[in-house]
């Protein structure tokens, strides 16, 4: 694994993971700053553990991480719900937490965001909804408390697992708030795999049409 972090750049190898220790808030926007415009290097801080976690997903995160950002907004356009999503985003309390999921939804906060170039936590709501794909490392909810976005898909080794905020913890849950009349816990691994093995504009034209014919 190969890691070089310099003042004007942070270069991980694909797959590759490493976790800095004793690490502050400068230290963290110190690294993003000479990260610039790498999205594809993740970056998340933690200020109770005192880490940074960087992380560089291999390529075919980036492929189940697009499908499953696709089915869900089909699954909006079939509810017939407004949405705005970002890809890639950080979501940060100062000087607490920061972290970069794979996708982020705003669905019934959309209006509160609608023309922001970025997300204040401080004064914004949390997105709806975060998901995350666990093809190159694992997402732990609890990394998402301080965050407190109300609904949390994680999805690893063909599962989805759905997280629902209670205000204080994560608990899984076996159905989604957001989709709760359909079974999304089945759905949404077979069609990202499908996308993985017949290609991804098949899967969604079939989930489409699932949707459509239900």
């Amino acid at each position: 694994m190969h890691l070089t972090i310099s003042k004007n750049s942070v270069d991980l190898s694909p797959g590759g993971e490493v976790i800095l220790r004793h690490q502050t808030w400068a230290d963290y926007e110190e690294l993003i700053e000479s990260r610039q415009d790498r999205a594809a290097i993740k970056i998340y801080f933690d200020a109770k553990t005192q880490e940074i976690r960087i992380m560089a997903p291999l390529p075919g995160h980036g492929k189940k991480s697009d499908t499953l950002s696709d089915l869900v907004k089909s699954l909006l356009r079939y509810q017939g719900k407004d949405w705005e999503s970002f890809d890639p985003i950080t979501l940060k309390r100062f000087e607490q937490k920061s972290l970069e999921p794979d996708a982020c939804f705003y669905i019934q906060n959309r209006e509160a965001i609608l023309g922001k170039d970025c997300i204040d936590l401080e004064t914004d709501p949390p997105p709806d909804l975060a998901l995350e794909i666990d093809f190159t490392s694992s997402t732990k909810p609890e990394d998402y408390q301080m965050i407190g976005v109300p609904e949390l898909w994680i999805y690893r080794d063909q599962n989805l697992y759905i997280y629902l905020f209670d205000g204080q913890h994560y608990q899984e849950s076996p159905m989604s708030l957001l989709f709760p009349e359909l079974p999304i816990k089945q759905l949404i691994p077979e069609f990202v795999e499908r996308a993985w093995k017949e290609g991804s504009s098949i899967a969604l034209r079939a989930f489409e049409n699932y949707l459509q014919t239900r």
